[in-house]
C-alpha cells in the first residue's frame, strides 16, 4: 500500500503530516522521503542510515572523428540537449534525460553513453519505520530521474508513505504516479485554495484517488471546505491550528508525539486509506 503526501505549495505541513502518518502506524512501514531538493524527514525521525548509493545517469558523449554531424541525433532529443554544428557537437548534460535515442539512431555509432552523478540515496531505520531518502545534487537540474531511483528501492510488501515534492510540476509527478492513495495538504487560506486547485487538476488527470487534510484549521475561513464541497472530495481530516505543533516542528519533534491529542485523526487517516487501498481487507 502506497500514500502519497502531496501539496500544492510548500510549507503546508506535509512533511509533519508524513512522518506523523509513518510514527503512529502499528504495522510495518516505510517512509520514503522524494522531496530530493530539500529532503528533511530525518530531522524528525532520525533514523540510523545503513548504506548510501550514488544515483547517476547515462549522458552522451560524441567520438568527432566518427561523426558525419548528420543531426540525427539532434533530431530525436525532444529535450534539446544536442546542438549540431557544421564540424562539432555540443551536449548539455543537464538536459539530457538519459533516454539512450541518441546513441540509437546514430548511423555512425560515433555516441556512447557515460554515467553522471544526479544524487544519492540512503537507507536505514527509524526504531520499526525503514527509512528511503534522495538527496538531489546541489545544482542539478532536474530531479525526477532521483525520484524515481528513489521508488525503486520501495519495500515489496508492507505500507509505504511517500513524502513529494511539493508544488505540481514533474517532480511531484514522479512521486505520486504509482500511489495507491494521494493526500493533499492545505491551509484554510485564499493562497493555500489556490495552489489547491492546482494539485486537484493535476491528481485529477493521473487519475489518483485522493482526499484533502486541512491543517492549521481554523486560521483562515471556509473556502476550502466549500470548494471540496463542491467538487465531491473528502476531507480526511482537519488538523488544528496549534501552537504546540509549531514548537514541535522547530525543534525537529514529530508532531503526533508532541501533540498526542492528533493521534485519532491520524489513525481515521489510515482507516479510510485501507478502505480506498485494499476494501476487501477492512473488516465491516
Amino acid at each position: 500500500m502506497i500514500l502519497a503526501i502531496a501539496s500544492g505549495k510548500g510549507g503546508t505541513g506535509k512533511t509533519t503530516l508524513a512522518v506523523s502518518l509513518a510514527a503512529i502506524v502499528d504495522k510495518p512501514v516505510t517512509y520514503v522521503d522524494c522531496d530530493v531538493e530539500e529532503p528533511n524527514g530525518h530531522l524528525f525521525l532520525l533514523p540510523h542510515l545503513e548504506d548510501k548509493e550514488e544515483i547517476t545517469v547515462p549522458v552522451p558523449r560524441v567520438d568527432h572523428s566518427r561523426c558525419t554531424f548528420c543531426g540525427k541525433c539532434r533530431e530525436v532529443c525532444r529535450f534539446n540537449a544536442i546542438a549540431v554544428l557544421p564540424q562539432s557537437v555540443m551536449i548539455f548534460d543537464e538536459l539530457c534525460h538519459g533516454c539512450g535515442g541518441c546513441a540509437l539512431v546514430c548511423p555512425e555509432k560515433a555516441i556512447r553513453e557515460q554515467p553522471r552523478p544526479i544524487g544519492t540515496i540512503e537507507n536505514g531505520r527509524a526504531g520499526r519505520i525503514a527509512f528511503v531518502e534522495g538527496t538531489l545534487k546541489v545544482g542539478e537540474a532536474m530531479s525526477p530521474p532521483l525520484i524515481r531511483a528513489v521508488k525503486q528501492r520501495l519495500p515489496k510488501g508492507g505500507r509505504c508513505v511517500i513524502d513529494a515534492p511539493p508544488g505540481t510540476s514533474c517532480p511531484m509527478i514522479a512521486a505520486v504516479r504509482d500511489a495507491d492513495v494521494c493526500l493533499l495538504v492545505t491551509e484554510p487560506t485564499p493562497f493555500g485554495l489556490n495552489d489547491l486547485k492546482l494539485a486537484v487538476e493535476t491528481l485529477r488527470a493521473l487519475g489518483r484517488w485522493f482526499a484533502v487534510v486541512i491543517n492549521r484549521d481554523g486560521i483562515g475561513d471556509h473556502r476550502v471546505e466549500d470548494y471540496c464541497r463542491a467538487e465531491g472530495i473528502s476531507i480526511a481530516a482537519r488538523i488544528p491550528e496549534s501552537r504546540a505543533i509549531a514548537e514541535a516542528y522547530s525543534r525537529g519533534r514529530i508532531a503526533v508525539d508532541a501533540v498526542p491529542e492528533i493521534a485519532p485523526q491520524l489513525r481515521d487517516i489510515w482507516r479510510l486509506v485501507e478502505q480506498v487501498a485494499a476494501p476487501e481487507k477492512v473488516a465491516t
